[in-house]
Parts: structure tokens; C-alpha cells; sequence
């Protein structure tokens, strides 16, 4: 039930992406709010993003825009992806906060936010419903979905 309503929260582009299996290679996590990526699991999510057990209606809980680059360590296009989310938590130091999620470890937080494919980043603005990308994207798309969801008021 809250897979399906977090279904109807996100929209999610038809953006299609594979990820092969293989265990070639880690995704470095950052674990300060200094322009470093930080890890999240199912419980600071839901302290600090959105408590879904205690609301189907979506209310960001924080306080800055955020991205979460939900991603897992076999997957080759999270692994390119990685080091441009990495570039973008540190340009747009004080203005959004930068999560990753490993879906191997938090495989109850994906399930519940739907994710079904890698690398998935979820936007979510202050205000407003969040948005998703699916698959590697550009860092100019990324810079771009900033601009235009996270960024503006």
C-alpha cells in the first residue's frame, strides 16, 4: 500500500536503464553536510524527508532542497554516475543536500519509495511533490532538473 502511493506521489520519467550484474568497483559515501554526499538510510529518511508510516500525503520534512542518488555497488551506471553527483553536492553547497541510498543495504526505503531501477535520483524540492530520473543522466541535465525544480520558489 505505501509502495503504491509513493507510485502516485513520484513521477517518474520513461527513462530506461540497466544496470548488469557484476561486483566491480564501490561508491564512496560522504558523511558530513559540507558539500559531501551523504549516506541515508529508511530511518533518517523518515526522520528527516518524509515519514510515510505516519502520513499518505506527501510533506517534506526538511528545511533545503534534496537530492537522493539511490544506487547499488554492482550497478556499472551508478558507478559513472557516482563522481557527478559527487561534483554536484559540492557546487551547490548550502543550497540542496545530497543523499545516497545503497538499495542492497536499504532494500526496505527503495521498496517503499518504488524504486525499481539504477541509478534512480529523486528531487525533491522544498515545496512541491518530488521528481525522479531514471538511469545515468548528464550533469548538465542534472545542473538543468536543479534549476528548474529544486531552485526555484
Amino acid at each position: 500500500m505505501k509502495k503504491n502511493v509513493l507510485y502516485l506521489l513520484l513521477i517518474f520519467p520513461l527513462v530506461i536503464a540497466g544496470c548488469s550484474s557484476g561486483n566491480n568497483g564501490a561508491i564512496s559515501n560522504g558523511d558530513t553536510a559540507d558539500g559531501a554526499v551523504m549516506s541515508l538510510t529508511n530511518d533518517n529518511f523518515k526522520k528527516n524527508i518524509y515519514n510515510y508510516d505516519l502520513s499518505k500525503e506527501w510533506k517534506f520534512a526538511g528545511t533545503i532542497p534534496v537530492i537522493i542518488d539511490f544506487y547499488a555497488d554492482w550497478c556499472p551506471p551508478c558507478r559513472q554516475l557516482s563522481p557527478l553527483v559527487e561534483e554536484i553536492a559540492k557546487e551547490y553547497q548550502g543550497k540542496i543536500l545530497v543523499y545516497k541510498v545503497n538499495t542492497d543495504k536499504e532494500k526496505l526505503l527503495a521498496q517503499n519509495l518504488g524504486i525499481t531501477n539504477l541509478p534512480t535520483l529523486l528531487y525533491i524540492p522544498f515545496q512541491g511533490m518530488p521528481h525522479a530520473s531514471m538511469g545515468w543522466v548528464s550533469k548538465d541535465a542534472i545542473v538543468k532538473t536543479i534549476n528548474e525544480v529544486l531552485l526555484t520558489r
